[in-house]
Formats: C-alpha cells, structure tokens, sequence
C-alpha cells in the first residue's frame, strides 16, 4: 500500500489515503473505532486534557462495507482545540519539539499550533492504516504492543507513580514499547534494502518521539559471544529454542515471532521554565509553555507502534503475494 496522511493538530481534521488496497475487503469501521479509541487522549489523568471524539468517517474507496480497489480515505475530525494556548510559541521554538526545524523548513510558514503537522496526532491516520494492514494480514498474524519500561523502571504496578511524580515536577518522561507478531510466515522480506528490519524501521521512526528501535536482543547482541545469540533450530518449521534474532534473519523472517521494540523520548512540552530562541529577535530567551500535553506520551504508544508494525508486514506480504508464480 501507499500511505499518504495529512492534516494538523488543530487544523479542521486528521486523514489518510491509502492506495493499492485490494478490492473486496471487508471494512469494519467499529474495529477501526475501537483502535482509534486505543489512542484517544483524557483517559488518564496524567495525558492531554484535550477531549476528542476521533469519530473516523470513510470518505471514497469503500461501498456496501468492501474496498473497491480506489483510494481508500479517512477522516477524523479535530473538535477540542484551544489554539490560543500556543500563541506564545509562535516565535520561540520548543525544546525537544520540531518547532524550530519546521520553522526553517517552512520558511516560517508552519502551523505553530499544537505542533501541527509535526504533532503526535497525526498518528491517527497511521492507526487507521494499521486496521486495513491487519485486515490484509489475515487472522493468523496476531500483533500485539505493550509498554515495558518507564524512565528506567519495569515494573507495571510503578508506572502511575513515576508518571504522576513527573507530571507534578513539571515535568516529563518517556518509556520503551515491546510488539510482538506471532503467525508471520517465513520469508517475508526482501533484502538488502526493503528487509523486515529496514521496512519496519522505517514505519516505526515515522511516529513522533520514537528514537530508537531494536530487534530481539537488539543491543544486547553487541555484548553476547555467537554461541548465546545464534537461536538453535529445533524442528522443521523454523522454531527454535531461544528468539535473540527477533524472528528475522538475514533480513526475512524465519516463522518466529517477530519482537520489536521502541523507545519514545520524553515528552518535549512540559511546564518548567526552559531556554530557547526568540526567533524575531535572534536572541535566547526563557520559554514557559501552556497548554494541555501529556506526561508520558509512551502511555498512548502501543497502539500505534501496532499499526507500523502491521502496516510493514502488510507491505512485505503483498509484494510476495506479487512475486508468485
């Protein structure tokens, strides 16, 4: 598929248009919902206050419930936004955000609020392509996400406290999200420059915040000798004892589960005072920020870390689907 998303933060609406989606697909709009849902901002009382309905709304490529074969487009209106709290920032770029490059990238013609089209909110039309992707993959791909580490901690049950402790400083923090495909068949990939890893990557970095991604034991692989990394084959369908390659090999998958994982930053709008530049003056100046951000932004992430992944094996699945005799 190609995959084309647009809109702002708090521009009228969010979308997607994806395009080679085969005809005849069955579309469920409320599995689409329930996804979008997944993301939705204000169910946690350390994320945005910012209320959303992100009621997805199927503009073309779709009749009587299944895919025609024409673009297939999305649409999720914005409704809850207080452009006003950015005003301040028009000029003085955020730490950490794309404020500043997207400032020089668009010559200064950027839509400063809510980071737009540079917000975490933009991902909804990814989410919205993940459904499709999985819908194409069959019921026999399961992919699932969830969120391992928090600054530094592990333990699920400490993952409130260490955000509403952040949130309380003024502050934020970021965390690592671990998704898992199982049901991949083997020998999707297509080496050397749209291998799984690659592929994947690719979809991955395109969400705001991930920086870093990893496969199996990753960069621990760098401090294993070849005897505790290399995973022994135990039977003739590929399994084997251990998982150190992530169910990728050579850049195919070889029928084990796929692992990926993905670090996001902290968040980069937070309320303590910080220095940054004035851009009409050219001169450093302090930059309090307003506003409605979330304290851990990782906490909103697994779904959306689901959709790239699954968007990635979907890519890989119809090119081999095309490459059959």
């Amino acid at each position: 598929m190609r995959h084309m998303i647009f809109g702002e933060s708090h521009g009228p609406a969010i979308g997607v248009v994806l395009e080679g989606v085969p005809a005849g697909l069955e579309l469920d709009l409320e599995a689409v919902q329930r996804e979008l849902d997944r993301r939705k901002p204000g169910q946690d009382p350390t994320a945005t206050a910012r209320r959303e309905s992100d009621t997805v709304q199927v503009l073309s490529g779709v009749f009587e419930g299944k895919t025609t074969g024409a673009p297939l487009a999305m649409l999720i209106p914005n409704s809850d936004q207080h452009s006003q709290d950015y005003e301040a920032i028009r000029y003085t770029p955020r730490p950490g955000h794309g404020d500043y490059a997207g400032f020089i990238k668009s010559q200064g013609c950027q839509d400063y609020r809510g980071g737009g089209h540079f917000s975490g909110r933009l991902t909804l039309g990814l989410v919205a392509a993940g459904v499709v992707a999985k819908k194409i993959l069959g019921r026999k791909v399961k992919i699932e996400s969830r969120i391992v580490e928090i600054d530094d901690c592990n333990n699920p049950d400490d993952f409130p406290k260490i955000v509403e402790e952040a949130l309380r400083a003024q502050d934020s923090v970021g965390g690592i999200v671990e998704c898992t495909a199982t049901g991949v068949p083997p020998a999707l990939g297509e080496p050397f420059f749209d291998s799984v890893e690659s592929t994947m990557s690719h979809l991955l970095f395109s969400i705001p915040a991930v920086k870093g991604v990893e496969f199996g034991a990753g960069f621990a692989a760098a401090r294993m000798r070849g005897s505790e990394h290399n995973d022994p084959i135990i039977s003739p369908d590929g399994t084997t004892a251990t998982n150190n390659a992530g169910g990728i090999v050579g850049g195919l998958t070889n029928g084990n589960p796929v692992v990926v994982r993905v670090a996001i930053k902290p968040t980069a709008s937070i309320s303590s005072p910080q220095i940054t530049l004035n851009t009409e003056s050219g001169k450093p100046e302090e930059l309090r920020i307003k506003g409605r951000h979330d304290a851990c932004i990782a906490l909103r992430a697994p779904v959306v870390v689901e959709a790239a992944a699954a968007v990635a094996l979907c890519d890989l699945t119809l090119i081999a689907r095309s490459l059959r005799p």
